[in-house]
């Protein structure tokens, strides 16, 4: 599972638009979009470039951080 930082959310809308968008990037499964914690965990089944990650994140309003 990789963590991303995930700077902005105040709501569980704003979770559930997270978990939407890192979902329909192709090759990401298992999506956990935690508020509590500002980040959220998956998992990779083919290798995801983590600027396409951070670029998803950041277009729908967010603030992303490194990927670990």
């Amino acid at each position: 599972m990789k963590t991303i930082e995930v700077k902005g959310m105040s709501c569980m809308h704003c979770v559930g638009s997270v978990e939407k968008a890192l979902s329909g990037i192709e090759g990401i499964t298992e999506v956990n979009v935690s508020l509590e914690n500002a980040n959220a965990t998956y998992k990779e089944t083919s290798p995801v470039d983590a600027e396409k990650i951070k670029e998803v994140i950041t277009k729908i309003g967010f603030e992303a951080g490194e990927v670990k």
